[in-house]
């Protein structure tokens, strides 16, 4: 009698588990979302590198080329909150041939232009002060959140979209979403790099400063969507 009744529960257990692992038919495609916009700020890698044989004027010499691009970069109405020093260092480097150290000193600035129209004029500034590498000016929006967000729901809509032209030949159509998984990578501005340069000159000897092309920086939304079919 306990093994009928054993072999009556395990039975009754797998009916149920039969029915609750029953599948839902259901649809998963990728959705994609492209938003292009021009930008309307930069974020310039400035740096002042000096080289010497001795320290203390080599680290001099640098700190001297700093505060004039220091003082040069607040002349142009740049708040104090959108630049500041990146980095730092002072480092020996032998010379084999001479059989000596040399020093080399570099400090890096970071400052966020929120106005694109001084670009040229604080370049060249810059310049004139003493920076003498520019590491990179990556290009970007002030607007990004909203930009993002706007991704996103082109994103999904991507995804249904694609979803209906699949079930049309059947049918069958798109129902709610069971599941949606964010595919993004981040949004990584792509860098651009600007030369530097002074006043150039036309062949009709005129003067020219169209030191760069901004264009648009594409901000992508990726997802997967599940969708139940009815």
């Amino acid at each position: 009698m306990k093994k009928v009744a054993l072999f009556l529960t395990l039975m009754f257990m797998t009916m149920s588990y039969a029915q609750e692992t029953k599948q839902i038919p259901q649809i998963s495609v990728s959705g994609e979302g492209k938003v292009k916009v021009a930008p309307d700020q930069a974020i310039i890698l400035a740096t002042i590198e000096t080289k010497g044989s001795n320290a203390k004027d080599v680290k001099k010499q640098n700190d001297q080329k700093m505060d004039a691009v220091l003082k040069f970069i607040k002349k142009m109405n740049i708040p104090t909150a959108d630049f500041k020093t990146k980095q730092v260092a002072l480092n020996p480097q032998y010379d084999y041939e001479k059989k000596k150290h040399n020093y080399n000193a570099t400090q890096t600035v970071e400052i966020s232009l929120k106005d694109l129209t001084k670009y040229d004029e604080l370049m060249e500034g810059l310049v004139d002060q003493g920076i003498n590498r520019i590491d990179g000016v990556t290009f970007e929006s002030s607007k990004l959140a909203q930009h993002e967000s706007e991704a996103r729901k082109l994103a999904i809509k991507d995804a249904k979209s694609k979803a209906e032209d699949y079930v049309s030949v059947l049918g069958q159509k798109v129902g709610k979403a069971i599941v949606i998984s964010d595919n993004s990578q981040g949004y990584r501005p792509q860098p651009m790099y600007a030369a530097m340069k002074s006043m150039a000159m036309d062949s009709a000897g005129a003067a020219s400063n169209e030191t760069l092309a901004i264009g648009e920086i594409e901000i992508v939304s990726n997802v997967s969507v599940s969708f139940i079919l009815e």
